[in-house]
């Protein structure tokens, strides 16, 4: 896969907005990245799911986006979670604060249950 291959899709889960990220998330993620997340914001989202499952590099760049995601969904009053990342990730994400902000689910199932309030 060429590292500006990114494809993300959005859809919806018992009132969750779920954005599927297929691909490597890098500085070429950014315009797709932002640009979904902007789109289901306009329209209403309040709880947003980001899906790593099908995702296999995140570096540097393609943390300083999600990044920028913390800090819009805490300005829109929205909560933020993220399922599907490997171990490795994971670990990333806590040392960078990420998981201050967002929370982290194994999967799906977990993220949608965990969003709604309900136990796992």
């Amino acid at each position: 896969m060429l590292e500006d291959e990114l494809t993300v899709t959005t859809r919806q889960r018992d009132g969750i907005t779920i954005l599927d990220l297929v691909g490597d998330v890098t500085t070429f993620a950014e315009e797709k990245i932002n640009g979904a997340y902007r789109e289901v914001t306009g329209q209403g989202a309040k709880n947003i799911l980001l899906n790593f499952r099908q995702n296999d590099y995140i570096n540097s760049a393609g943390i300083a986006i999600l990044i920028g995601i913390v800090t819009e969904v805490n300005q829109n009053n929205q909560k933020l979670a993220v399922s599907g990342l490997s171990s490795h990730f994971q670990k990333i994400f806590r040392m960078v604060g990420l998981t201050q902000y967002a929370s982290i689910y194994q999967d799906e199932d977990e993220a949608v249950q965990g969003l709604n309030g309900k136990r796992a």
